[in-house]
């Protein structure tokens, strides 16, 4: 396999050996579920789905128990394609496959990860765009410390250029870090630890890729 799905549990620090510290973040990766396999006479691409995470038969639609049925398993919450052409790889993978973490990562490689930032809501421009402000409240000024200042000129060109960067809802956007360094694999509870802070809050699912 090239990924799996994952759920970020938490950040902490380890030792290496040559007694630096360094910033690990905790996820559980899998085991996932083999529920669909896309192929190019079909579907026009090469890919294999995976469910991870377990959910209630009641809060599942009828379309979707049937379709966990064909792999012979219970219904999950997050599913995610995997893209690839290497032929090899697709031929060992069979629906209703179990895919563990042990079986795609091994420690010391460099792999990225998938996830959903945390979301903050409406924000102003010093938050959300790292604006300076106008200024203090010296020299008449009031209350302009973190205003964004002018957006538009005046009689020309009388509008606001698009992409202006402006107040607006801040985080909840999909982020990708790549080369996370694996530190640490644990097959027996399914966790992995890599190098580096990983997006979202704790308990978000996250998709880890070669």
């Amino acid at each position: 396999m090239i990924g799996i799905i994952g759920k970020k549990i938490g950040m902490t620090s380890l030792y290496d050996g040559k007694g630096h510290k360094k910033a690990c973040t905790i996820i559980q990766g899998g085991p996932c579920i083999v529920t669909q396999l896309r192929t190019k006479s079909i579907d026009g691409y090469q890919a294999v789905q995976l469910s991870y995470d377990d959910k209630k038969e009641k809060n599942t639609s009828r379309s979707l128990i049937g379709h966990f049925a064909k792999a012979s398993t219970t219904p999950k919450r997050k599913q995610v394609e995997f893209r690839g052409d290497d032929d090899a790889v697709w031929q060992q993978i069979a629906l209703g496959q179990v895919i563990r973490i042990e079986d795609v990562f091994v420690e010391g490689q460099f792999i990225d990860v998938v996830g959903t930032s945390k979301g903050k809501g409406f924000q102003g421009v010093v938050k959300r765009h790292g604006f300076s402000g106008v200024g203090s409240r010296s020299h008449g000024q009031h209350n302009r410390e973190r205003a964004p200042g002018s957006v538009g000129a005046a009689s020309f060109p009388s509008r606001v250029f698009k992409g202006m960067r402006m107040a607006g809802r801040t985080g909840g956007n999909r982020v990708k870090v790549t080369n996370l360094q694996v530190i640490k694999v644990l097959p027996e509870k399914n966790l992995i630890v890599l190098h580096g802070a990983v997006p979202g809050a704790n308990n978000g699912y996250v998709i880890l890729e070669k």
